[in-house]
């Protein structure tokens, strides 16, 4: 019986000691049942509202395959998804805070991002250009000298212009607005002669106008935008269940419909460049 006892306490001891204490975001799903996703709400096709006011978008579906995943993985019978309307302007703040658990939107990886948040695997690679009218159009980025450009404020575009404006020598005035409604606005009202903004973000605002033939497109780009979602820091088991996620996305092929679902139905097929992240991420268990 002496040595029954001893093993039972042996087995007890050795499961304790595998068991993993929740912390961070999987400790406050745990407890709470429910996630929060940060989205924005102009942001199509990664992050916007559909007609009946519900957050959608490319990036929105990527982040509730990780929410699932969570749930899987915290043996949950039932996980609540919230959601919160995040800014360009407040979704550091809205990840550091604890507001959201994870922003789903158009955040581009920096290091110098990285001394406040934590991102994921890459989700998208993109770069920024040029919106013009079509009956005066600016045909590569250089062409913008003495032109009147809008760019949306605290967004690596705008510190990307900015830069190549100095870095070419380049006089430009440079309008800052909040929000992308805005910039295509200014637009519109001849008030700029351009909006520089993420190319695929540009197409999307050309597809869904009234008119898209008024538009054009400059022919460069000026900056490199690796897109990913953000965390907290220093949250690596929550970050490792989205890692995972998105890997077993990228691995399966699973992408396809994602991609096709949103960017596929306007014609926009997957770039080299996006099609090498995506094999690149898909990381093996």
């Amino acid at each position: 019986m002496r040595n029954i006892a001893v093993f039972c306490c042996s087995l007890l001891l050795t499961s304790g000691a595998l068991a993993k204490e929740l912390t961070g975001t999987l400790k406050k799903i745990s407890e709470t049942k429910s996630i929060t996703i940060g989205y924005l709400k102009e942001t199509a096709p990664f992050s916007f509202l559909d007609p009946s006011g519900n957050p959608v978008g490319y990036s929105v579906d990527l982040c509730r395959r990780i929410a699932t995943a969570a749930k899987n993985e915290l043996g949950l019978s039932k996980l609540d998804v919230k959601f919160v309307e995040i800014t360009l302007q407040n979704r550091f703040d809205a990840v550091e805070s604890g507001k959201i658990d994870i922003e789903c939107g158009i955040s581009t990886i920096t290091l110098s991002r990285m001394e406040r948040v934590d991102f994921t695997l890459p989700t998208f690679v993109t770069g920024a250009s040029l919106l013009s009218k079509a009956d005066s159009p600016i045909r590569t980025t250089a062409d913008v000298a003495g032109k009147t450009v809008v760019v949306i404020r605290e967004t690596t575009t705008e510190a990307a212009f900015i830069n190549y404006l100095k870095d070419n020598l380049i006089d430009a005035e440079v309008v800052q607005v909040d929000t992308e409604t805005e910039g295509l606005k200014l637009l519109n009202d001849n008030k700029v002669d351009a909006f520089a903004l993420d190319q695929v973000q540009l197409i999307g605002q050309i597809i869904q106008s009234d008119n898209p033939k008024s538009y054009a497109l400059s022919q460069d780009t000026y900056s490199y935008e690796p897109y990913s979602l953000m965390l907290r820091r220093n949250d690596a088991d929550f970050r490792l269940i989205a890692n995972r996620s998105l890997a077993q996305i990228y691995r399966t092929k699973q992408y396809k419909t994602i991609y096709t679902k949103w960017f596929g139905r306007v014609g926009l097929k997957v770039s080299t460049a996006l099609a090498a992240m995506y094999q690149i991420n898909a990381l093996p268990e």
